[in-house]
């Protein structure tokens, strides 16, 4: 009788959680694994890359590729000019983009992929170091590299042994160590990290002025002597929670927000109304210079514990900005 669909699935019934576990304890001991074979080549890679005058070229295949890919970001956006080179283009024409200058990198756990085997003798007559990352140290790759660096690991979690998954996860923190030790090395600042990340919270936070961050259109400003209703209005039509009360000379005064103003209609009811923007506003708000960064002003709204900030220039008030 033909085997139904459901009666498959009923036959490959497994504990997901204890197979999980398995493919975890495997993968964490591969890492841990790698302790044992650190060496003198580890210090003799980060030194290589570090005394080049050029790049650093990560080249891999497969799942190696796919690795070395994120190893040559990480190397690039952590101070090591680095890119991702893949070894069948490098040999159909890619290699013009290889210098004398530059570290080669080479991640293979056989240690004998054909693409990457091929392109050592270009590399040798061009005076390119080679790293290589190999689960073999007996390996062509380990044997012609200027530095080793073992990755070997006892089994893959793949239950077959074939696919790469314990070998892939000890190359990618080897590759992760070593782009680590270079930061160090380099004293690699939070502020380098956001130069190469603009766009990121980072980057905002580190590279940003307040002033490019401001609001300063229509902001929603009351005088000291103005109404209740009017401070309503204000708070609502500008749409940022808040009223700023300020003089002639546009000196903040004091904050009123959402906040104070609930707080007041609830303590005084109908006399609410009857209430200046004095009565209600909290005085003399915490302020920031338009120049400051936006990292100081993130820090001064967390140490007081808001969501806003008034921004001033030469005493005026000339905007808000928020986190």
């Amino acid at each position: 009788m033909p085997e139904t669909a459901s009666s498959a699935r009923a036959a490959c019934i497994i504990d997901c959680a204890a197979v999980a576990r398995e493919v975890f304890e495997i993968e964490a001991a591969g890492i841990l694994g790698l302790t044992e074979n650190l060496d003198g080549s580890f210090s003799a890679a980060v030194e290589t890359i570090l005394a080049t005058r050029g790049r650093v070229i990560v080249c891999g295949m497969g799942k190696s590729g796919i690795i070395g890919k994120k190893l040559a970001a990480t190397l690039a956006s952590t101070g090591t000019p680095a890119f991702f080179m893949h070894p069948g283009e490098a040999f159909h024409g890619d290699l013009g983009m290889v210098t004398p200058a530059d570290v080669f990198v080479a991640l293979s756990n056989s240690g004998e992929t054909e693409e990457l085997v091929k392109l050592l003798p270009f590399l040798r007559d061009n005076g390119n170091p080679v790293i290589a990352l190999t689960g073999n140290a007996r390996s062509t790759l380990a044997k012609h590299a200027s530095v080793h660096l073992s990755v070997r690991v006892a089994r893959e979690a793949c239950p077959l042994q074939l696919a790469p998954t314990a070998s892939t996860t000890a190359t990618l923190a080897m590759g992760d160590a070593l782009a680590v030790a270079l930061m160090r090395a380099r004293d690699f600042q939070a502020v380098d990290f956001a130069r190469f990340h603009p766009g990121g919270s980072l980057g905002r936070r580190l590279l940003h002025r307040v002033r490019e961050e401001m609001r300063c259109d229509n902001l929603p400003f009351v005088s000291p002597d103005a109404d209740a209703d009017a401070v309503l209005t204000s708070v609502s039509n500008g749409k940022l929670g808040i009223a700023l009360v300020s003089d002639d000379q546009n000196h903040a005064l004091g904050i009123i927000t959402d906040g104070d103003l609930r707080r007041a209609v609830q303590a005084h009811r109908q006399a609410f109304f009857d209430k200046r923007a004095a009565d209600l506003m909290t005085p003399s708000p915490i302020t920031i210079g338009a120049d400051s960064n936006m990292q100081t002003a993130i820090e001064l709204m967390a140490k007081h514990k808001i969501t806003l900030l008034v921004v001033v220039d030469h005493g005026g008030v000339v905007g808000v900005v928020q986190k």
